[in-house]
Order: structure tokens, then sequence, then C-alpha cells
């Protein structure tokens, strides 16, 4: 019983199209990387493939938004779970947008007070990482990849 219902978890389309919709935006943007050259060695191909965020499409807007285009063609538009999968969609693109870049900005200014404090010999200071959340057309790119991976697995 177990078995089949962990089969037919990995076979359903919603999860087969966040997942691929990820992994698709992780490849372009790795391969993005490639051609401009700032890939550095093995250890920074593999962490920009799967662990970092930023860039060129957002992976996170993708994974949101095949979600809800494929819990659209398989729940209904009208049902609840895609009218919560839309709302979630929309925070996550809010955050990769605006609040991740508000954040960075903020560790910006704390490196500034940071260094001057560490010049000055009054503290030993750590430089926080900047994020800088994604542009607009990174979001819009990453939406347009999991709209189309999202209908694709709902229709074909």
């Amino acid at each position: 019983m177990m078995r089949k219902q962990l089969y037919y978890l990995l076979i359903n389309p919603v999860l087969l199209s966040a997942v691929f919709s990820w992994l698709s935006a992780q490849f372009i943007k790795t391969v993005i990387q490639l051609l401009k050259g700032r890939v550095s060695d093995l250890k920074d191909l593999v962490a920009l493939l799967f662990w970092r965020t930023g860039g060129m499409p957002s992976s996170h807007s993708a994974l949101v938004c095949a979600l809800a285009a494929s819990i659209g063609f398989n729940s209904g538009m009208d049902s609840d779970v895609f009218v919560l999968s839309c709302c979630f969609a929309l925070v996550v693109i809010r955050d990769a947008v605006g609040v991740r870049r508000a954040s960075g900005l903020q560790a910006r200014t704390l490196n500034e007070i940071g260094r001057e404090l560490q010049q000055r010999h009054i503290l030993e200071f750590q430089a926080l990482k900047e994020v800088h959340g994604h542009k607009p057309l990174e979001v819009f790119v990453g939406c347009l990849l999991g709209l189309f991976i999202g209908t694709a697995f709902s229709v074909l």
C-alpha cells in the first residue's frame, strides 16, 4: 500500500512540474554563468546548479508558477487549492523582488559600518552576504518558464 502511494506521489504532475521547473531554471542559470565565464571550478558549478539563488531566471518564481499552473489544470481554476497556490506564488515572487533586495541593502550598510569600525580598531568584523534579490525581468522569465512547464506537465 505504501509503495503504491509513493509511486503515485512521484508521478504526480503537480510535483513533477514544480521540481522540473526548478531544475530547468537552475540549469539555464548555470549555462548563462558558464557562458559569462563566472564559473571557476567544479565546486562552483555544483553550488550554482543546486544551491545558489538569484540570477536569470528566478528558480523560485518558476517553481511557484509551475505549481499554480499545474494545480489549476488538475484541480480546477475555481478550487481552493488553486487560490492558495496563487497566493503562495505571489508571496514568493514578492519576496524574490522586494524583501531580499531590502535585506541586501541593509547588509551592505552594515558591512560599511563594520568595515569602518574595523579600520578604527574598535571591533573585528566579518562581512555579511549581500543578497540583491531578483530583477523584475528575472522573475518574469522564471514565471513564464514555470507556467509553460506546469501547463506542459498537466496537458501533455
